[in-house]
């Protein structure tokens, strides 16, 4: 019999995987809608989905569950370590596990997305969180998944390039976090839920929030904001985390396939969202948003000042210091483990 599969699916004694089984379908949930000029994690998704089936030939077939429609952060999380599945998780997900992954947001850690990527692909903290996620849960970390680039802050009181230019200014904040960092630079941080940012903004009740170009347009703040500073300041990300049992359980050449088509996906999608970056902040400056890209000594100003008020948040979250230690080496600054 001639094989008209791909030779590596071929197994002795069985003919070719294709026609070995009935394809398995595993669902993968994620947030968001299922559009991708709104949504990255979605492009992530479909990219994944295409390549997992075209790699193991079909024996492997995926189904999306975007919107969250299998359940809230934590309910996916439990789905994903009691059931053969896949999600993409965000920190709300993945935190009440590993807290550790805060020390990933640790803000101006990195200057461009080439070192972001390394820093997940090749690092030893992050080694020791898909090592830690694994023992504690059983599920595999299997990707670092782009959301948007990375986090810019806007405000409509004036042009921000150096944290002396917060001073006074109120500021929406997602976390206790958030609120750390704002106050290291002199301004107030109010915790503001997503759904009602855009009429805070517009009511005064804060100045200015923090998000990549990819949210500021999904909830149109460029029309209750006049200010964009692009300063690099956390890696906007999620999570691929699967279960292991169901990935232990698949053979080698299923196995490789899928682990493939993780790495490829992951790729086009970051590809993908880099060119997005750049027309996102091009749409924001049409829409009359003034873009302040800050120096690299107003940079390091930023970093000076943001990175120890987020140290000492982090120590209190009774995270191992080792953790935070790793982290910085990685990023190339042990000066701040000292």
């Amino acid at each position: 019999m001639v094989c008209r599969f791909l030779p590596h699916r071929c197994r002795p004694g069985r003919g070719c995987a294709g026609q070995a089984q009935a394809a398995t379908t595993v669902p993968l949930s994620y947030n968001g809608a299922p559009d991708p000029d709104k949504n990255a994690v979605h492009v992530f998704a479909t990219n994944l989905k295409e390549l997992v089936e075209e790699k193991t030939d079909g024996e492997l077939e995926l189904k999306l569950y975007p919107n969250s429609m299998l359940g809230e952060e934590q309910e996916r999380m439990e789905q994903t370590m009691n059931s053969p599945s896949l999600n993409i998780a965000s920190f709300a997900g993945m935190s009440p596990l590993v807290p550790e992954v805060f020390v990933s947001a640790i803000p101006f850690l990195f200057d461009d997305f080439e070192s972001a990527r390394s820093f997940f692909d090749e690092g030893q903290y992050w080694q020791a969180v898909e090592d830690a996620l694994r023992e504690r849960t059983g599920m595999e970390l299997l990707a670092v998944v782009e959301e948007g680039g990375f986090l810019a802050f806007t405000n409509d009181e004036k042009p921000i390039s150096s944290p002396s230019d917060f001073e006074g200014l109120r500021f929406r904040a997602m976390d206790p976090s958030q609120v750390a960092l704002y106050e290291a630079f002199g301004a107030s941080g109010t915790p503001i839920p997503w759904t009602e940012v855009y009429m805070a903004l517009k009511t005064g009740v804060a100045d200015g929030q923090m998000n990549p170009p990819m949210y500021i347009i999904m909830g149109s703040l460029y029309e209750v904001q006049d200010y964009l500073t692009l300063a690099n300041i956390q890696y906007s990300d999620q999570f691929l985390v699967g279960n292991g049992a169901m990935i232990d359980g698949w053979d080698d050449p299923t196995r490789e396939a899928f682990m493939e088509a993780v790495e490829e996906a992951n790729q086009m999608a970051r590809e993908h969202n880099e060119i997005r970056v750049d027309e996102r902040i091009a749409y924001l400056k049409k829409q009359g948003m003034e873009v302040i890209r800050p120096s690299e000594e107003e940079l390091a100003e930023f970093r000076e000042q943001g990175q120890p008020a987020y140290l000492d948040w982090l120590g209190e979250q009774d995270i191992d210091p080792t953790f935070i230690d790793m982290a910085l080496e990685d990023a190339g600054m042990t000066h701040l483990a000292e």
